[in-house]
């Protein structure tokens, strides 16, 4: 599909009359991407707070009597799910899907601009249920951010009364606020492309973003109907997940319930939406590698079916989190086996980051410094993945803090780092500043250093059979005294990562109030977004005329044109040699 007619459709735009219509009950995109990424940033940084509490008590157990067995659960559990959920879904999608889909397309605004408010408000009413769950009796749920039922429900458990039902109430609403955001991005992306821009000329920003949104909107249904299912079982008393039982020496009402069920849901859910964070990511900081080695991306066609691919085998691997259930061994073997296939894709995209980068005209501006440190962790991380997707090996380490460090950096610390090369490389279109390269650049080795430094020891204490989720460990035989002294090393690096998000807050507003103004395109990009005729975009984005798309985007480094990029909207010159269209030589 070249292109279709809704993108140059007489495009009703809302145009915003009052400061609340222009910043608060806005339709523009850009205004609620915006919106998306205060919020999740702004819970994120709670998450953040939680994760030092949690660390003090582990690296220096008995020294802060307010950290109690009772609230350090309760800080475990919203941790995790702020961190999966309501930051690096909402940021990736809801953030960088609703700013750059539009403008790299060459679209005027999402196709449904009201639901796109909508979905904001919606968003940011499950980050207010959540965060309301630790004022409520009994405080927020304690049941760790996998929500396993029966202990997740059964008295005893923190929250189980309030605590867990506001989490699931959270969850469902945020599925929703996904869902409406979900379809138009989809739609816009199938529907409102401008003329000449081809699937195949599509930035993979967006294919990342694309692929993923699809992938959200198949599997948080599981996790939806999952919350209902368990809701149902705490307030009307049904047995979905709850088995008969003795609960603290009392026979339970329920019986017949399949805790395993709620695994299944979980984590048909749960694996997917790995790549729901990670596929944006993958694409994001393709675009970053690209635009700032001055080169064209290796391999563009292999890196899309790559990110289709992994999109489609996400599918198929979810229960390589439950070989420990006691599953048939060829059941075992069979998640296994696709555990190891979707490491193909993967590493494609890998051999491709890489010869990207070789012999390139390579700029170490603080996105590039971002996307390279990306490459670094997502390579630790995903190489200690193959050891937990064989289940042999899979079942000493399972509970331990090798599966800590592992999921850490391959899905805390390698999104985190191309979020904040994103925002680095798109902040100066979207504030019309630049970022401060010093105080970037102090922000990034404190972040790049620290969190080797917390999560590499990890593995080590994972293979001496550390386990994990402990409040406190005492004196245990198999646990030598120099776990001790690594948990507090661990603890003082934690402090300084945290640190330097602090820097990086300063950082963005200093530069909103006395950055160095930026021009319509900074960093010589080819890509759409570069090409508006103003810096901020203005609504509606494109004046009285859409772009029209000509080549794919990544003209790099062309050979015999006098500049070292050609924007996707230049035309074709006649006689031009050696042009890349669509990732393939014309000549």
């Amino acid at each position: 599909m070249a292109y279709v007619a809704i993108a140059d459709r007489d495009h009703h735009l809302h145009d915003p009359e009052t400061f609340i219509t222009k910043y608060i009950w806005s339709q523009d995109h850009k205004v609620i991407a915006i919106q998306y990424g205060v919020i999740a940033i702004g819970v994120g940084l709670v998450a953040l707070a939680l994760s030092l509490l949690m660390r003090l008590q582990i690296g220096f157990p008995g020294v802060f009597s307010f950290i109690t067995p009772y609230n350090y659960y309760q800080f475990v559990t919203t941790h995790g799910m702020i961190m999966v959920i309501y930051l690096l879904t909402a940021l990736f999608l809801g953030g960088f899907g609703n700013y750059l889909i539009p403008l790299m397309c060459g679209a005027r605004d999402m196709v449904f601009p009201y639901m796109n408010m909508l979905s904001f408000w919606v968003y940011l009413l499950s980050v207010i249920v959540l965060i309301a769950s630790f004022f409520v009796p009994g405080g927020a749920t304690g049941a760790g951010w996998t929500l396993y039922p029966p202990q997740s429900i059964l008295e005893g458990t923190p929250g189980s009364e309030w605590g867990i039902l506001l989490m699931l109430v959270s969850l469902a609403i945020f599925i929703v606020a996904f869902t409406m955001g979900g379809l138009n991005y989809v739609t816009t992306v199938l529907q409102a492309r401008c003329r000449g821009m081809t699937l195949m000329r599509m930035p993979l920003s967006v294919w990342g973003i694309f692929v993923a949104t699809i992938l959200g909107l198949l599997a948080f249904p599981a996790l939806f109907v999952g919350a209902i299912m368990m809701s149902l079982d705490r307030v009307v008393g049904t047995s979905f997940f709850m088995p008969a039982l003795l609960s603290l020496g009392e026979t339970t009402d329920t019986t017949g319930g399949s805790p395993m069920l709620f695994q299944h849901l979980f984590w048909f859910f749960g694996h997917p939406e790995v790549y729901i964070v990670a596929l944006p990511a993958f694409g994001i900081v393709s675009d970053l590698l690209s635009t700032h080695a001055r080169k064209n991306i290796f391999g563009y066609r292999m890196m899309v079916w790559a990110i289709v691919a992994i999109g489609a085998l996400s599918f198929v691997v979810w229960a390589h989190h439950m070989y420990v259930s006691g599953m048939n061994p060829y059941f075992g073997f069979f998640f296994a086996t696709t555990t190891l296939i979707i490491a193909i894709p993967t590493a494609i995209k890998v051999y491709n980051w890489v010869l990207t980068l070789w012999r390139g005209d390579i700029h170490f501006t603080l996105p590039m410094l971002w996307a390279t440190g990306f490459i670094f962790t997502f390579i630790h991380g995903g190489l200690t993945g193959l050891f937990l997707g064989n289940v042999t090996v899979d079942l000493p380490l399972s509970d331990t803090y090798f599966v800590v460090g592992h999921f850490h950096m391959v899905m805390g610390v390698s999104p985190v780092m191309v979020l904040f090369g994103a925002i680095y490389h798109w902040f100066p279109k979207i504030t019309g500043r630049m970022a401060n390269d010093t105080l970037g650049k102090i922000h990034f080795w404190m972040t790049f250093l620290g969190t080797y430094a917390i999560y590499l020891p990890m593995h080590y204490l994972g293979i001496l059979g550390m386990p994990r989720r402990y409040y406190d460990y005492g004196q245990i035989d198999f646990i030598p005294e120099s776990a001790l002294t690594v948990n507090q090393g661990i603890t003082i690096a934690a402090i300084i990562v945290a640190t330097a998000q602090l820097i990086f807050i300063v950082n963005v507003a200093f530069s909103l109030w006395k950055g160095k103004r930026a021009k319509g395109n900074p960093w010589r990009a080819t890509t759409l977004e570069w090409q508006t005729p103003d810096t901020p975009p203005k609504h509606g984005n494109w004046g009285p005329k859409l772009p029209e798309v000509h080549r794919w985007a990544y003209d790099y480094s062309v050979p015999g044109d006098d500049e070292d990029y050609i924007p996707q909207n230049h035309p074709i010159k006649p006689g031009e040699e050696s042009l890349r269209v669509e990732g393939v030589s014309r000549k």
